[in-house]
């Protein structure tokens, strides 16, 4: 089919205007937070596949970390057993986080993997535990209880935070023209399995592998004032304020905190971006109005 007139510019237009963010990012890592609908919709998936794989034929190194919680609470209803959550971290105990590795490292990651791999890219599946890339530390719950003069430790099983991250195997797939998919699944000294929030992994990896560009999918339109309006190019010291005046609260604060620490840490801006509009990563990258929440020094 020929294209009219209006419609090869237009395309040319678009094209060359990614031009100097293509030339900017060249050699350049992104690590991206992959969750929520993006994760979900059959055709934001593949959107989300395609914006991967152009990225690194293009010369941008991206990194994958995925999320999951959808699917283990799936599982584990139809394994009968009941989730429970504290502080919205899902209380963890031995055979919940078996599941969780079975659905993280195996069933999701796998996916991811072949998703890419289908739309023409090279990915290479890992977990936290493969090369030991993740060491982990049981995360401590502090919750104050009114019976008690010091807050009430509140054990959560499984569930770890990041220690430290050894980068070797993510430069080696990079190099290798590879896409890392890392599952959020850490290792302790103990030999023990933890599971850990994929936006902490995914901020931590950006930090470590100084990233040009730290990217989390979310199902809103990202960081909103108080008026619904979306926020964006925020320094640092603004989110502060944001937060000193209550108008970033309650579940965006953790997602907040991982993009502020990651821009405080070295990496060069943090994205908080709308996963549900199609080709959502590549809008924020390469075009001048983005598609979310953008935060830098």
């Amino acid at each position: 089919m020929t294209l009219k007139k209006d419609q090869a510019i237009n395309i040319a237009e678009v094209l060359t205007k990614a031009l100097p963010y293509i030339q900017r990012f060249n050699g350049k890592t992104c690590v991206i937070k992959y969750g929520g609908n993006a994760m979900i919709d059959e055709s934001l998936k593949h959107s989300f596949a395609r914006d991967i794989v152009l990225m690194k034929l293009v010369g941008i190194n991206p990194v994958v970390v995925h999320g999951g919680g959808p699917q283990i609470g799936n599982l584990l209803d139809k394994l009968g057993k009941e989730s429970h959550f504290v502080n919205g971290m899902r209380v963890t105990d031995g055979e919940t986080m078996d599941v969780v590795e079975m659905v993280l490292g195996g069933l999701v990651n796998k996916d991811i993997v072949n998703l890419i791999n289908s739309n023409g890219g090279r990915a290479i599946g890992l977990t936290g535990k493969d090369g030991q890339l993740i060491r982990a530390k049981k995360m401590v719950i502090h919750q104050d209880n009114p019976a008690l003069k010091t807050p009430e430790i509140i054990d959560i099983g499984h569930v770890g935070e990041v220690e430290s991250i050894n980068t070797d195997v993510v430069n080696m797939l990079t190099a290798g023209n590879f896409i890392p998919v890392i599952a959020p699944i850490g290792v302790g000294d103990d030999g023990a399995s933890y599971n850990i929030n994929a936006d902490l992994v995914a901020g931590k990896l950006a930090e470590v592998l100084k990233a040009e560009k730290l990217i989390l999918l979310t199902n809103t339109g990202g960081l909103q004032d108080k008026n619904g309006k979306v926020l964006t190019g925020l320094t640092a010291q603004q989110v502060d304020a944001l937060i000193a005046d209550g108008t970033i609260y309650g579940g965006m604060l953790p997602k907040i905190g991982c993009a502020l620490d990651a821009v405080k840490s070295g990496v060069t801006s943090s994205h908080i971006i709308d996963g549900r509009i199609p080709h959502a990563v590549l809008l924020e990258l390469l075009t001048d109005e983005g598609v979310g929440t953008l935060i830098k020094i």
